[in-house]
């Protein structure tokens, strides 16, 4: 996976920092690795901060890192614009592949005794990168509903307010509301089933 995010590509010097991650995506899936390149000039650090948060490891983040972006040149091809953004679409695979090495070590390991002795913890270094990660993820997938879908949303389960409730505060008809929720809430599990977080909403 090195040699293929070093290797020189065959039309050396071309100058891809223009173009948006999303085209750069489309180039990967065409199998050119100059554009899967760049895409790692853009976000390896952040994906190795993101995996390194999970594993508390440097040499298995790395791997992580390496293992994620041969998922994105694999993969590129079934990336959808619209149901994500591409830096989301990355880390989330950066992000599944750092907590698949986490079960590996541990089954590796075979730590359960020695896990039972630790002090209970609010919340472990992964647990708080995973809930950190999750969150982005959500307010990602919020932000491309529509802002009467996003509100209703919003205001009910964050703000706790029933349906009845949202129909008189925003002056709107209880079907109303209530089909608002209905589509928003349906689109919203989508968009988070493909980011790999089925069941971190509603």
């Amino acid at each position: 996976m090195t040699a293929l995010l070093t290797a020189t590509p065959p039309t050396a010097g071309r100058d891809l920092a223009h173009l948006s991650d999303e085209a750069l995506l489309s180039l990967v899936a065409s199998s050119d690795d100059q554009a899967l390149a760049e895409l790692y000039d853009r976000f390896g650090r952040v994906a190795y901060g993101l995996a390194l948060r999970v594993l508390r490891d440097e040499a298995l983040a790395q791997d992580a890192v390496q293992e994620a972006f041969l998922a994105v040149w694999r993969s590129a091809d079934r990336f959808l614009a619209e149901r994500a953004k591409a830096s989301t679409w990355i880390l989330t695979l950066v992000h599944r592949r750092a907590v698949d090495l986490v079960r590996r070590e541990d089954r590796r390991r075979g730590e359960p005794l020695d896990r039972a002795a630790e002090p209970v913890s609010p919340a472990t270094t992964e647990e708080e990168a995973t809930i950190g990660f999750e969150r982005r993820v959500v307010q990602e997938a919020l932000r491309q509903l529509t802002p009467e879908q996003r509100e209703a949303l919003e205001l009910g389960y964050y703000g706790g307010l029933t349906q009845s409730e949202l129909a008189e505060r925003l002056g709107q008809p209880l079907g109303t509301i209530k089909s608002r929720m209905f589509t928003g809430l349906s689109r919203l599990r989508d968009l988070l089933a493909e980011a790999g977080l089925e069941g971190s909403y509603p």
